[in-house]
C-alpha cells in the first residue's frame, strides 16, 4: 500500500552550514535534519517507517489514507 506524507522542508544557515529540516504534519513526531533536501527527504523515509509501525503496534485500528489520484509533487533541480 503507498500513502501520501506531506513533508515541509525548511532551509537553514548557521556558521556559514547550510542544512535542511523536515517535518510533517501528517505525522506525528516527524522531524529529520540532512545537508541537502535530498538527504533530509531519504532520512524521513527512513523516521517515518519507523513511527508508522511504532502506531501500528500501539493502534490496531490506525489507518492511513490511500494514495490520492493526484497530488503535486516539486521537481527540485540544479541549474
Amino acid at each position: 500500500m503507498q500513502t501520501l506524507i506531506r513533508l515541509k522542508i525548511e532551509r537553514f544557515i548557521e556558521d556559514g552550514q547550510e542544512y535542511f529540516v523536515a517535518t510533517s504534519d501528517d505525522l506525528q513526531g516527524l522531524v529529520t535534519e540532512g545537508k541537502t533536501v535530498q538527504e533530509a527527504i531519504e532520512i524521513a523515509e527512513d523516521v517515518a517507517k519507523v513511527l508508522l509501525d511504532l502506531e501500528r503496534e500501539k493502534n490496531q485500528n490506525f489507518y492511513l489514507q490511500d494514495l490520492p489520484s493526484q497530488f503535486e509533487y516539486p521537481l527540485i533541480m540544479e541549474v
